[in-house]
């Protein structure tokens, strides 16, 4: 699994370099962004030949991002974390397939401030389709049961309430990233939230389900405010710095208003927060929600 993982990823730096920019995933071969050569098969091992070459080129010597080596060791232990936690069951193919697609969403979301659609509604769709034969099991398959009786088998209304669980959580991810963004922006005058970000959350609800949805959009709110936060805290140290050979309570002014500054224009990539909470969620949101019942 690992070693399929680290395939798989040296895929995904593909969709992740070119679906930004309308380029085919399937050709041309992958080549050198400094001399345009090809990439010989031997060049194109993963980790493996990026390590050997340094970080370069063999060619004309150009550096190669480290982001095509992160990726594909992130894709091959998270395919292995899939592994030792599903095993060789249904449930292992897809929750590989929803790490592939949150760590392309992620990375691509970091370098380009972008979430493409051959991403994001593929996987809506995909986590949607899973939900038939790999069960969500939340609040709908828990609680309509005892409620509505349907004249099907036990087997085959268990698939329909777990696909309903599944179409709750996009519903309820999308609505709500939605409504955020509508309200910033009736608020403020400009755009807050990106309708990548909702399409986003929709492929999410469709495979973690409506409590791990809301798990990942409350967590991913929390890790973007302190990264906020800590964004803003550097720009004050920073320009203090800067000015400190003027008056020290004009320096300190003028460095707040910097940092006031940067956090109102700051375009935050927060596909990258929620994408991150969200893996988060698939291995440990259930534990932390056992754990936060326990303690109320």
């Amino acid at each position: 699994m690992f070693l399929f993982g680290l395939t798989f990823g040296s895929f995904l730096n593909v969709c992740i370099y070119r679906m930004p920019r309308g380029l085919s995933v399937v050709a041309p071969r992958s080549a050198c962004p400094g001399c345009a050569k090809p990439i010989a098969a031997y060049d194109n091992i993963p980790v493996l030949s990026w390590v050997i070459l340094g970080g370069r080129c063999r060619g004309c010597r150009t550096p190669i991002s480290p982001r095509y080596a992160i990726v594909e060791l992130l894709t091959g232990l998270l395919w292995l974390g899939c592994f030792a936690e599903f095993g060789l069951t249904l449930a292992l193919v897809k929750w590989a397939a929803f790490s592939f697609l949150l760590l392309g969403l992620i990375f691509t979301d970091a370098e380009t401030m972008l979430l493409p659609d051959l991403l994001t509604l593929p996987g809506l769709a995909l986590g949607l389709l899973f939900a038939l034969f790999v069960p969500v099991n939340d609040l709908v398959s828990q609680l309509a049961p005892g409620i509505v009786q349907i004249p099907l088998s036990s087997d085959l209304t268990s698939h329909l309430w777990s696909f309903a669980d599944a179409t709750l959580g996009a519903l309820a991810g999308a609505g709500f990233i939605y409504g955020v963004g509508e309200i910033y922006y009736r608020a403020r005058g400009v755009e807050g939230m990106g309708f990548g970000d909702v399409k986003l959350m929709g492929m999410i609800g469709a495979f973690l389900g409506l409590k791990l949805t809301i798990f990942t959009i409350f967590a991913a709110s929390i890790a973007g405010s302190l990264f906020g936060l800590s964004t803003m805290l550097m720009v004050w140290i920073k320009r203090t710095r800067r000015y400190r050979a003027l008056n020290h309570g004009v320096a300190r002014g003028r460095a707040w208003q910097s940092a006031r500054l940067a956090l109102r224009f700051y375009q935050m990539p927060f596909g990258v927060f929620l994408g991150g909470m969200a893996m988060v969620a698939l291995f440990f949101g259930n534990q932390f929600l056992r754990w936060y019942w326990k303690s109320l």
